[in-house]
This record gives structure tokens, C-alpha cells and sequence, in this order.
């Protein structure tokens, strides 16, 4: 490492120290002209919009999709020409001091409304006009005060005391607390700088005598004792009012005549006739409390990590009545011992002595919950339900009754995860019909939207996710014969999320990855396709992510987008066939690019079947010299789940970053067995999370040194959290030759350890041979390299012990490492200010002196 570097990574450690202790040095980089906040006028498109085009300066735009215009708003120099004549007072065109307009219905004036107050613009002549105000009436004064809460740009008010005694003029922080600022005499009036949304308070010896809210349009008050007096009378104690009437619950009946409770754990239904009394009848005898109808909360406590949710009243059914109140469907539970994870907090705030805790949690498995369907009559008589087509539930979910009442739905997703199926069951005889049946050999990915999409059409038909062809396509089905009506979707890519189904018309918008060629396959681009799988069209072009806002009548919308290397573009398009309107702005990320000196790169490589594409970044130190031989340090997170490299524009990387900074090449990957590829590259991870992509990270890593000399393959690192915990030591224990050094944070090490519905999603159920091979417990022996664990002691998302069994499994190997547990920390720990720098710290000193051995993976 040479002398410049060494000094840059302690300069740069000693500024870590400042930012810690609260001190910061100027005003964060800013990107310009990113942001579009369009403000409707009227129903036909058009908007206006202020636009930031420099440190404090601003333009007003007015867009007319008519003629396709993007125009000034207002003529700026005038409008600050008139100002600063009418109030003596230097104004800048490019920084007005005003934040809204309104346009009235004619168009033939504006009032800007902003810190100078209200003035009217005459749109023909130009001429600006004062707009008289007068004090607010009473009715904004208000009790009692309430938080400050941000909603727009800087505003004066006016404030008067028109009592005979002085008055505190206060300021309501937004944590509650309040800030004397003025004491106001009787007669006096005080011009008061403030926010939109902030909060004041007027108070006499202590006592609060009213508050009141500042906003743009409402910042003249004049404090009258008639004021205090009608403030007075609304705040006063309402006399009391009739109950409502509760509503009806999903126990009662539509016509309200009988009710369903649980009674010892069995069903009963309540008559409720129209005489005197009520008529009790037992539905069912053979309940229990481990099998009961009562409704259960334990699924949501073990499985859905809603550790603190109380169990319902002992008296209620999970009961869903059809609509026309001939039958209704109970779900009786069998119920299972709750697993608790136990940890130990050190350091409670409110006492000495360390406190032991624990949580509800399921781990893979576990037995679990399990919910079955009794249909019964309004006469009291029960109807069999056959449980053929959902023997084994990981979940068992009512979805809704049919109109008419003849029958109800379920969503049933099997233990394991290969099977998810809509079933249709009869009010008439019990049977039950599989409208859809998903399966698949490794896995269906129900725990994603847009990998799982359900939505009821009209004409009793149902839009359904699938990824039956290799990649996730919308299908329609027909609900009464379970047959697809149309493959809405087709091709080599991916629906990603669904924005509206407009059934009136036909037509679904949603974001497709993949979709267009030559560009990254996670980009999402915006489209729309009929039903009936006609006149799909991709609505974005820009090479970019991009996200869209609709005008009121979805007849255009803007589209922004951007890339990691280059910062928003938003354009104004027509919502039918995606023809360009206008464009509107262009991000100015040139602050960005000074204070950091670059930005992302992005590079592709061919995967290990030497065919596939694998997108990932880069980024560079902050003083970088393409002369020197930086260390490689990779960010990994390879969850399942989702893609985990960025996309869209960031102004910055935390702790990605913070570790370049210390003169290291930082790298990010998606390697096989992420999500949003195709069905076969997503399969890569099934049974086999150990894999990682490691094999894809590997070669592009590789292949980025051979386009930049600058980074240097000997000396590579990595780290990650959670899951990239569980990958980060994973390199060490299966790639050690390529990996000299790894942080390993918060990982969920071994997956029977681990959350049991995470888990099980991509390990598989039953819990076999492949948790075992796939652990970092069991495999700790075989270590290579420098390793760093860090761990919080009250982690709730993952068990702490996942972290502490494999320390313990590498002592008994005789393994050095080094291992941080940070106390009253839950998860994520490395990204507390303390972790963080000693997690960069550690990558550094472990990668800084070039090492002799060559890279020998091969």
C-alpha cells in the first residue's frame, strides 16, 4: 500500500469518527432536475410542476399535451421584477419565493402562493397583484397541539396579539416538545420564519391558550378573546351520544337472524327469532382445545413473525357466511406446541442484572397449524367436505364465496411448496374442484408479488401468475371449468407486477423485466396487454428502470427512469400507445460525479454455462487512480427472494461506499439462483443455497479485471448480512482460494436454524440430508482464510445462536477468527456505526499487501 493510500484510509477513518459523533462536513451532493411532482389542472394532461435546477434555483413549468408544450409557467424575470419593486426588496428570477400556483378555471390568472404570501398573476397582461388578506377566523386555532409535520417549503407568518396581556409564541417540534420564540405584547404583530406543516402554540404563565398550523395559503392569525372563547366551546366535553351500533361481525348471519360462537371449543349456532330468548344448538362435539374452532393467532406468532399478536376471545370462530345466509364455512384448528428462541439481553436499560427473552418462531420442520373447513346449513346440518386435494397444507387460505352463494374458494399451497392449487368447494355436497393447480419439481414462489398474482375477474373467470413455460406469464382461466381461457402473456421474460386490471375495458398495465432487447434484463418497462392476450405493447423505451404516474384520466402518464449510472430522465407519454409527449427533465447528477469522482460502473459476463449473462457494478474509491492495483471487495446478498443489485439512480452507497473509501474496488453481482431471470436460472438455488452464484460471481469477477487492469484478482473479499451472512462465510468454506477475506453479519448459517417459511421456500420440506450439507455449522472445518463474525444479541430475524454454533464449531476446529457480538443490537448489526467501521477496518487490513500465491481457482 503506499504512503498516499495509507494516509487517505486514516484521514478517511478519523472522518468516520466525526460523522459518529454527529458532526458533518457541508451540505450532502445533490442531484438536479430528477424530480417531477406534477400538479393537475383539470382533467385533459395538463400539469405544471417546479423543477430544482441548481443549489437555490427553480423554475415554474407548464405542460399542455395538446400541442405537446413544455413551457415557462411564468414569465420569472417580470414576476421578480414586479415583486422586488412592490416590496422593496431584491428578488431573484431563478429563485422566486414561491412554492405553489392555481390556476383558475378560465386560465386566465395564477396566484402564487408562497414565504411573501398570496398575489394574483394576470396570464394576458402579466401584472402581479398583492392578494388582500385578513386574519384567519377562529376557527383555526386548535387544541390540543399537535406535532410539526413537514409538508412543503418555507413560509412567513403573520402572528398578532390582540389580548390585553403578553402572550409566548412557542414552536411544536415533531417530537412533541415545544421552543419558546417570542414573547408578544398586547397590540404587537411578529413576522415569524416556519415550514408548511409546522405547528405553533400561544400560551399565558404555562398555560396553552390555542395552536394553530401553518401552510402556504394560511398564515395570518390574529388572536382575539372571542377567538379564545369559540376555541373554548369546541374543545369543550361533547354531552354523550347513543352507541353506535356495531357492526355486523362475520360470525352473524347477512340477515342477522343467528350468530356462530365457540363454547368449550365447539361450534354452536345462536338463533335469534323474533320472540323473546334465544336458541342455542351445539354444532359439533368433537372439539378440543388442541383441535379447536376458536380462531387462531399461533400461525401468525410462529410463522408470519407477528411475535406479539394475542390470541382472539375464547368465543370466536373463524366462520365466512355465503351471501345469500344458507351456509357457512368454520375452520376447525389443530394446534401445536409454540417454539420459542431464547436470547439473553446484557444490557436492559431499566436494570442491571442481563434479562432473558424469547419470541415465538417456527423452524423448518416444525409441525405447524393446520386449519380444515366444516361447512354447515343455516339448519344446523353439516355437509362433508372431502380433503383429498388439500391433505398436507403449509396453508389453507378462505379466499371468497361465489355470488350466488353455491360454493366458496381456498387457496391451498402444500407443505413444501410444489403444489399450489384454487379450489372450488360446493355448498350443495361438499366436493371440491381444483380451479388452478400449480406444480412444479423445485419450488412455486408464492412468497412474491407479481411471482404470485390472484385476481377475480368478471364473467367468473380469475387472472393467475405462472411459471409453467420458464418464465412468469399471466394466464386466465375459466372459474367453473378450471380450463385456461388464454395465455394473456408470452415470450422470454418476465411480468414483474401488475399496476391495474381495468375489467371495464379490457386491459392490464404492469411492469415487465427482460422485455426489451439489448438492454438489462432487470430494467422494468411499463405495458399493457388486453385480456384476452391481444395488442401487447411496451409503453417505455429509455434505457433504464422506470416507474410511471398516471393523469387523472389515465389518458397520459410521465415515465421516469434511470440507471445507476445515470440519474432520472422523466418523460410525459401517451397512456394508449406510448408515444412521446414531451420530454420533460434530464437529472443533473454532476455533484454526485465531483464529490465522488464516478459513478457506478456496470459490466456483464458470461455465467458458468457460458452462455447466460450476469449483471452486476461497480464501484470505484473515492480518489481513484487507474495506476494503482486495488484490492476486490464483493457486497453479497443472494437471497432467493428477489435480484439484489441496483438499478435505479442512487445519490448514494452507505456501506458500500465506506469500504471503497479505503482504497478497495467494491463489487455487487446477481449471481444464478436470484429471482426475475428465467425459471431455470432462479432453480439454481433449489436445495442448494450453498451454490450462491458463486460460480457466476467468480468468473465475472475475473473477466471485470481483465477490462480493468486495476483490480486485482489475488486479493479478493467479501461480505454480507442475513442471508448474505450465511454466503459471505460460505465463500470462505467452499471458494477459500478465491476469497481470501469475509465479514459474515447476522447470518442464518445453518437453514434448519432459520425462519421456517424462508427456509423451506427454497430448501425444500421434509428436512433431509441437503440442510445438512448446505450448513456453514457443519462445514466450518473447513474454513480458509480470514473471517470475521458479527452477530446481534437480540436478533429477532434471525436465531444469534445460528452465529454463536458456528463459532463454537470453529473453536473445536482449532480455526482463527475473529468475532464481534454487539450488545442490545438486534438484526443487521454491521450497519451500526461502530460494526460498520470495524467491519471496512477489517477488510482492509486483511486485503491491503498483495499476495504472492497466485489466483488459483479455477
Amino acid at each position: 500500500m503506499t504512503i498516499t493510500r495509507v494516509l487517505l484510509t486514516l484521514t478517511l477513518t478519523w472522518l468516520w469518527c466525526l460523522t459518529d459523533i454527529g458532526l458533518s462536513f457541508g451540505q450532502q451532493p445533490t442531484v438536479y432536475r430528477d424530480r417531477v411532482a406534477p400538479n393537475w389542472i383539470g382533467m385533459d394532461g395538463r400539469f405544471w410542476y417546479r423543477v430544482t435546477m441548481g443549489a437555490r434555483k427553480a423554475e415554474f413549468v407548464y405542460v399542455d399535451p395538446a400541442d405537446g408544450s413544455r413551457t415557462p409557467a411564468i414569465d420569472h424575470e417580470s414576476v421578480a421584477d414586479q415583486l422586488s419593486e412592490k416590496l422593496s426588496q431584491k428578488f431573484d428570477a431563478n429563485n422566486l419565493p414561491f412554492s405553489k400556483l392555481e390556476y383558475s378555471k378560465d386560465g386566465r390568472q395564477i396566484v402564487l402562493a408562497g414565504r411573501v404570501g398570496r398575489w394574483t398573476l394576470d396570464v394576458a397582461s402579466q401584472k402581479l397583484s398583492r392578494l388582500e388578506e385578513v386574519a384567519k377566523p377562529s376557527s383555526s386555532w386548535f387544541l390540543p397541539p399537535r406535532r410539526s409535520r413537514d409538508k412543503g417549503g418555507d413560509v412567513y407568518f403573520a402572528f398578532r396579539n390582540s389580548l390585553a396581556a403578553n402572550v409566548d409564541l412557542l414552536w411544536m417540534e415533531r417530537s412533541s416538545g415545544m421552543t419558546k420564540y417570542h414573547t408578544v405584547g398586547p397590540g404587537k404583530t411578529i413576522e415569524q420564519h416556519t415550514f408548511d406543516g409546522h405547528v405553533w402554540v400561544v400560551q399565558i404563565d404555562d398555560k396553552v391558550l390555542a395552536a394553530f398550523e401553518v401552510t402556504e395559503s394560511d398564515h395570518k392569525f390574529d388572536l382575539t378573546q372571542q377567538g379564545i372563547d369559540d376555541l373554548a366551546k369546541r374543545t369543550a366535553r361533547p354531552s354523550p351520544r347513543r352507541r353506535r351500533k356495531r357492526p355486523q361481525s362475520d360470525s352473524t348471519s347477512p340477515d342477522g337472524s343467528m350468530s356462530i360462537k365457540v363454547n368449550n371449543h365447539n361450534l354452536w349456532m345462536v338463533k335469534m327469532p323474533s320472540g323473546e330468548g334465544n336458541v342455542d344448538i351445539q354444532l359439533t362435539t368433537d372439539a378440543t382445545s388442541e383441535n379447536s374452532f376458536q380462531k387462531d393467532a399461533s400461525r401468525s406468532r410462529l410463522v408470519e413473525m407477528q411475535y406479539t399478536r394475542p390470541d382472539p376471545p375464547a368465543d370466536s370462530p373463524d366462520v365466512r357466511w355465503s351471501p345469500d345466509g344458507k351456509h357457512f364455512v368454520a375452520f376447525q384448528t389443530t394446534k401445536v406446541m409454540e417454539r420459542r428462541v431464547h436470547y439473553i439481553q446484557s444490557t436492559p436499560s431499566k436494570q442491571t442484572d442481563p434479562r432473558l427473552e424469547s419470541y415465538p418462531y417456527a423452524k423448518p420442520g416444525d409441525p405447524l397449524p393446520i386449519a380444515r373447513p366444516r361447512l354447515f346449513g343455516n339448519d344446523a346440518r353439516e355437509i362433508s367436505v372431502s380433503t383429498q386435494l388439500m391433505s398436507n397444507p403449509f396453508k389453507l387460505q378462505f379466499l371468497k364465496w361465489s355470488d350466488d352463494g353455491s360454493r366458496f374458494f381456498l387457496l391451498y399451497n402444500e407443505r413444501g411448496h410444489q403444489a399450489l392449487r384454487v379450489l372450488a368447494v360446493s355448498a350443495l355436497d361438499g366436493s371440491v374442484n381444483a380451479v388452478v393447480n400449480e406444480t412444479s419439481d423445485t419450488f412455486i414462489q408464492y412468497s412474491s408479488n407479481g411471482k404470485f398474482e390472484l385476481e377475480w375477474l368478471p364473467g367468473d373467470q380469475l387472472l393467475w401468475a405462472s411459471e409453467r413455460t420458464g418464465w412468469n406469464h399471466l394466464y386466465r382461466y375459466d372459474v367453473k371449468t378450471g380450463q385456461v381461457v388464454n395465455a394473456v402473456t408470452s415470450g422470454n421474460w418476465n411480468v414483474r407486477r401488475i399496476e391495474r386490471v381495468d375489467s371495464d375495458s379490457g386491459v392490464i398495465w404492469f411492469y415487465a423485466v427482460g422485455i426489451v432487447a439489448d438492454q438489462d434484463p432487470y430494467h422494468e418497462h411499463f405495458c399493457r396487454v388486453n385480456l384476452d392476450g391481444t395488442e401487447l405493447k411496451v409503453l417505455t423505451e429509455g434505457d433504464g428502470t422506470h416507474e410511471v404516474e398516471f393523469s387523472p384520466d389515465r389518458t397520459f402518464f410521465l415515465d421516469r427512469f434511470s440507471r445507476v449510472d445515470m440519474a432520472a430522465v422523466t418523460e410525459y407519454r401517451s397512456a394508449e400507445d406510448g408515444r412521446l409527449i414531451t420530454e420533460l427533465e434530464v437529472g443533473d447528477a454532476s455533484e454526485i460525479v465531483k464529490s465522488r469522482g464516478s459513478l457506478p460502473i456496470r459490466f456483464t459476463a458470461k455465467g458458468r454455462d457460458g452462455e447466460t449473462d450476469i449483471w452486476g457494478i461497480i464501484h470505484l474509491p473515492r480518489y481513484f487512480d487507474p495506476n494503482e492495483h486495488y484490492p476486490i471487495v464483493e457486497n453479497i446478498y443472494a437471497g432467493p427472494h428477489d435480484h439484489h443489485v441496483p438499478k435505479a439512480f442512487r445519490t448514494r452507497y452507505r456501506h458500500q461506499h465506506e469500504i471503497a473509501d479505503t482504497g478497495t474496488i467494491v463489487v455487487q453481482i446477481d449471481g444464478m439462483g436470484t429471482a426475475w431471470r428465467s425459471k431455470k436460472f432462479h432453480d439454481v438455488c433449489y436445495q442448494n443455497l450453498r451454490d450462491a452464484g458463486f460460480p457466476d460471481r467468480i468468473l465475472w469477477i475475473r473477466a471485470a479485471a481483465k477490462k480493468h487492469p486495476y483490480m486485482d484478482t489475488s486479493r479478493v473479499g467479501i461480505y454480507g448480512g442475513s442471508a448474505g451472512g450465511q454466503n459471505a462465510l460460505g465463500a470462505l468454506l467452499w471458494h477459500g482460494t478465491f476469497y481470501k477475506a469475509a465479514v459474515a453479519d447476522c447470518g442464518c448459517h445453518d437453514n434448519r436454524m432459520d425462519k421456517l417459511w424462508w427456509n423451506e421456500q427454497w430448501m425444500g420440506w421434509p428436512v433431509d440430508e441437503h440442510y445438512i450439507s448446505n450448513s456453514n455449522t457443519e462445514n466450518a472445518h473447513l474454513l480458509q482464510g480470514h473471517l470475521m463474525l458479527v452477530v446481534g444479541e437480540m436478533d429477532r430475524n434471525v436465531d444469534p445462536a445460528s452465529t454463536t454454533q458456528v463459532v463454537s464449531k470453529l473453536i473445536q476446529a482449532r480455526k482463527d477468527f475473529e468475532f464481534l457480538l454487539m450488545p442490545g443490537v438486534g438484526h443487521g448489526a454491521c450497519e451500526r456505526p461502530y460494526a460498520s467501521r470495524k467491519r471496512a477496518r477489517f477488510l482492509a487490513e486483511h486485503l491491503a499487501a498483495r499476495d504472492s500465491s497466485q489466483d488459483s481457482e479455477q
